[in-house]
């Protein structure tokens, strides 16, 4: 009777295992539909100016869009060419950064300028994936992404062939099961006026330069936010030596005890965003965040100070992996 038992229970578990292969395979290439956005890339030397600020300063698209190995010539503020191609090594598998550039034959210069906003917005790739959110750019305005695509039209095409993502088996479950379009919150604006005010450095914290993407703890199988906003605690494997060297994500709410700029006038936050990196491991796009404006540093230092205070000490930003 036992031994029956375990043979029908061998089975069940057999076919169990050949369903859920089966399906996760099946959901590699689900299809997401998402509106196309009413964006025109435009000619207008302001626009490509402002595309070309974005790009290359808050937006720090050149960080992960431009070629593996060239990160010390990012951060100098050299204005490099985007072909993608760095390879984001995370626990579900090799995540690579896509070609941008308008070449016609592996980059984006058969997307239409509504796909590529679709994307950017909605997280909705071309042929209807789900991409991974690492773009934080769904809230953005109507105006400043109209100037990102309008500028990256411009850019020298590359002609640069981008491996497809290679994911493990937790990766394949995760990709099948969870990952999903990621959205605006509410209907984004149109346009954004800048300034020096907290609003305005809540639009570049959130929606522009990221800041909350990295300082707030995620789950790096997922990207799904686990920690309190801004509270810190993300751990990201150094970007010129992953083997070896992890940075942490320091506290940046204004908590009395553990915030790292609790205290900090405007001058000294200004100033160490103006040093820029510090750490060669750091992977915080020093380089294009220190060629902000005084008026977008002080509206996002404004803006920290308003966010809630959370206790959480992050005793090291850098270390050494445990052998």
């Amino acid at each position: 009777m036992l031994k029956k038992t375990l043979k029908w229970t061998g089975i069940i578990l057999l076919f169990l295992i050949v369903g859920i292969t089966a399906i996760v395979l099946l959901r590699q290439n689900t299809k997401y539909d998402a509106p196309y956005p009413a964006i025109k890339a435009s000619t207008d030397s302001t626009v490509l100016a402002r595309g070309k600020y974005l790009v290359y300063g808050p937006a720090h698209c050149a960080d992960c869009h431009a070629k593996q190995g060239t990160e010390e010539v990012v951060n100098s503020g050299a204005e490099v060419d985007l072909p993608g191609g760095r390879d984001f090594a995370l626990p579900i598998g090799h995540i690579y950064a896509r070609n941008i550039t308008p070449d016609k034959e592996t980059g984006i210069g058969n997307l239409s300028d509504e796909t590529i906003a679709r994307s950017l917005r909605y997280g909705v790739g071309h042929d209807g994936r789900a991409l991974f959110d690492f773009m934080p750019f769904h809230d953005m305005s109507d105006e400043d992404l109209t100037a990102v695509i309008s500028f990256i039209r411009t850019l020298k095409p590359v002609n640069n062939q981008v491996p497809d993502n290679k994911m493990n088996v937790m990766g394949k479950i995760v990709k099948a099961f969870i990952i999903k379009p990621v959205g605006p919150t509410g209907t984004p604006p149109k346009q954004v006026k800048p300034d020096s005010t907290a609003e305005y450095g809540r639009y570049l914290a959130m929606s522009v330069a990221n800041c909350r993407g990295c300082h707030t703890d995620r789950d790096l199988k997922t990207g799904a936010f686990v920690g309190e906003p801004f509270a810190g605690g993300f751990k990201m494997e150094s970007i010129i030596d992953p083997e070896h060297y992890i940075c942490e994500t320091p506290n940046l709410t204004p908590d009395k005890e553990t915030g790292r700029i609790y205290g900090w006038s405007e001058e000294t936050f200004r100033n160490r965003i103006r040093k820029g990196k510090l750490i060669k491991h750091s992977p915080m796009a020093w380089g294009p965040f220190s060629r902000m404006s005084d008026m977008e540093i002080k509206a996002i230092y404004k803006f920290l100070q308003t966010v809630k205070p959370v206790n959480k000490k992050i005793e090291k930003t850098f270390y050494e992996k445990k052998a």
